[in-house]
């Protein structure tokens, strides 16, 4: 796979499922570069075994949401100015009714149980801010007052001046008459002519003041809609969520789950019989204790709530994870050893592998007897399949054009590391018998891992003739709480350990592999551990450390994280935090290294970058800086694809001046 061949990485999101089990939608994305974004559409297949066709023609359609007859698709689209809007489609087809108009874009959609009524959020600005005076610049807008010690979002910027609300709306008719823009005309009485008419309703906000609220189902009944609450003014770190339900009728809202309850809630869903389960995490007496959070599916009951799944051996956190009701159990994705798993889950806790093997599942739905999943494979970004007792059976064919662009697959491979502990990973070659010049990669985190999905970083470097080894250290998800835990103030001790190990013992088990010339790259916790490598160790030719959590001390005031990951990570006490800081040994450094960042990226701020560039540079180490402009934390993932593309040339270049394939026999 080369650069250029990210356009073949086609991703299948959350799929919907038609009530009677007769057909699924669902949304694609892929990276094109000519339009220098991600584009996609609604896509629609019918069940058991139909073929997949496209529902919409939009850029980057995303985000359906069926009805509850199963007639009608609501999902966003972005507007002329790039603003995410809700919109309806008929679920056969045919021209999709625009429902909003909010001024900085709409993010999470839900219906009503009767169909009549759509649930949103929708960021509200303060008066005065983002456009809400016409000609009024951002550099003359007056200054944001903080009291609270979370401010900002990467992807976002300022969230303070500009919290979440929850609002409804009438569900349109798409077959209904359209709406058509007014003819200027002169009026009896001067009044100016009608303005143009964007949406067939207005929306009502249920919401209003300083809290911020995240998601939205109905309850039951739909007199109610559940929402997570955060109050961004808190004045100390404290991740722990509230749980309200907002009055459709606008009469107020109750407290359904307390902050004090200690539960980090990340989705909430709602079974016919009105019973409430809940994606969540206990967060400790602090608030704060995320490291390894132990996420679990919980059942609201009277008088509190019940967790049906155990924290040490189903881990439910993987990014985008989410609930789906399946009759009387619920269905969960949980991650484990570089897959991710589906899980049927009873309510009284018995669990059940509905999907497994080589699949990192992305999302699921169920209605009736039926149950699709979107997922990853070894040679697919995604597809949709339709989950059976025989496992998987694909429904799409998404994977083929990567697949012909040419992919290598990873072998798996465990290594007793030096303490006896076996450490997990993968290891890919070019074709041939090298021996080939090896790079070491380390993913970001920590508490993140590699998985078994077909990836874009290790693919071109293997296309270039590299040998790339990667591993799930301690301190990864996956592998239980205990081995997340395990570098709680300990960062760069049984991780360093377990990184090199896996190398060396990658580099014994295969004599392809030329372990005496090797490389390092990582990004976010991966720059910080290839920081804090290439400090210890100088046997690598050469280094790229990337988005890296590098100066743990001004983490704290820059990052949108920086109130607690820190703390939590490697302590508060100055001696801690410095035995566990690359930039209190960047004095170490021999290795030359590329550092690479993005100028708007808030969860690693470019200062961590500059300050550790230039402290290599006043070390006399042979070291680079490349800084994107106009992009976040994200940009190897979902950034501009040009960026991305010139990113893997910058990276390319970098490898050839100081770990040249050609030298390979």
């Amino acid at each position: 796979m080369r650069a250029r061949d990210i356009e073949t990485l086609v991703g299948v999101g959350r799929p919907a499922l038609a009530p009677d089990g007769s057909f699924a939608v669902f949304a694609t994305s892929r990276p094109d570069i000519a339009a220098n974004r991600a584009v996609g559409q609604l896509w629609r297949v019918d069940l058991p075994a139909g073929e997949a066709r496209r529902l919409t023609r939009g850029v980057a359609d995303s985000s359906p949401r069926l009805s509850p007859d199963g007639s009608r698709v609501a999902f966003l689209r972005g507007d002329p100015k790039n603003r995410a809007q809700l919109h309806v489609v008929d679920a056969r087809g045919g021209e999709p009714v625009q429902v909003t108009d909010a001024a900085l874009g709409v993010s999470d959609i839900a219906w009503a149980p009767d169909g009549r009524t759509l649930a949103f959020t929708a960021r509200v600005a303060e008066h005065g801010r983002y456009g809400t005076v016409e000609g009024l610049e951002p550099d003359a807008e007056s200054p944001r007052r903080i009291r609270g010690v979370r401010w900002h979002a990467n992807g976002l910027g300022y969230t303070v001046d500009r919290p979440s609300h929850v609002f409804a709306v009438d569900a349109p008719d798409p077959g209904a008459e359209p709406l058509y823009d007014p003819a200027p005309a002169v009026t009896a009485d001067g009044a100016p002519s009608p303005e143009r008419t964007r949406v067939p309703a207005e929306a009502r906000q249920l919401t209003e003041g300083e809290l911020s609220h995240s998601g939205c189902v109905f309850t039951a009944d739909g007199a109610e809609v559940l929402t997570v609450v955060e109050d961004p003014q808190l004045e100390g770190a404290d991740l722990r969520g509230e749980l309200r339900a907002i009055r459709l009728d606008g009469r107020g809202a109750r407290v359904v789950v307390e902050r004090e309850t200690g539960l980090g809630i990340q989705d909430v869903a709602v079974a016919p019989d009105g019973t409430v389960a809940l994606l969540a995490h206990p967060l400790g007496d602090s608030g704060v204790d995320f490291v390894a959070p132990a996420t679990g599916l919980w059942l609201l009951e009277a008088g509190g709530v019940r967790r049906l799944t155990d924290s040490e051996s189903v881990d439910l956190g993987e990014v985008g994870s989410h609930i789906s009701v399946a009759g009387d159990a619920f269905l969960v994705q949980d991650r484990t050893r570089g897959r991710v798993r589906l899980l049927r889950v009873e309510r009284s806790g018995g669990v059940q592998e509905l999907l497994g093997g080589d699949v990192e599942v992305n999302g699921h739905a169920a209605a009736e007897d039926v149950v699709v999943a979107a997922v990853a494979t070894p040679v697919s970004h995604g597809e949709l399949v339709r989950v059976t007792d025989r496992g998987g059976v694909p429904l799409t064919e998404f994977g083929a054009p990567a697949a012909r662009a040419g992919i290598a697959v990873p072998r798996e491979l465990t290594v007793e590391g030096r303490d006896g502990y076996p450490v997990h990973g993968w290891v890919a070659t070019p074709e041939g018998d090298g021996p080939f010049p090896t790079i070491l990669q380390i993913h970001g985190g920590p508490y993140a891992s590699y998985g078994i999905h077909l990836f874009d970083e290790t693919q071109v470097l293997v296309d270039a003739g590299y040998a790339v080894v990667y591993c799930n250290p301690r301190g990864s998800a996956g592998y239980g709480r205990a081995h997340g835990r395990s570098i709680r103030t300990r960062m760069g001790t049984l991780d360093f350990a377990d990184v090199m190990d896996f190398l060396d013992g990658a580099v014994e088990a295969d004599p392809r592999l030329d372990g005496a010339r090797v490389g390092i790259m990582g990004g976010s916790y991966g720059g910080y551990l290839t920081a804090w490598v290439i400090a210890h160790d100088h046997r690598f030719a050469g280094a790229i450390v990337e988005r890296g959590f590098l100066d743990p001390v001004s983490f704290q005031g820059t990052s949108d994280i920086g109130s607690f990951f820190g703390d939590e990570y490697v302590g508060v006490e100055h001696g801690d935090i410095m035995r566990q800081s690359p930039m209190a040994v960047v004095d170490d450094v021999r290795t030359p290294t590329l550092v690479l960042h993005s100028e708007l990226d808030f969860r690693c701020p470019l200062e961590q970058a500059t300050r550790y560039y230039s402290a290599l540079k006043r070390g006399g180490v042979d070291a680079e800086l490349l800084v994107f402009p106009g992009e976040n934390h994200e940009l190897t993932r979902s950034g501009q694809p040009r960026h991305r593309v010139e990113r893997f040339e910058a990276v390319l270049d970098w490898w050839a001046r100081h770990l040249p394939v050609r030298d390979a026999v």
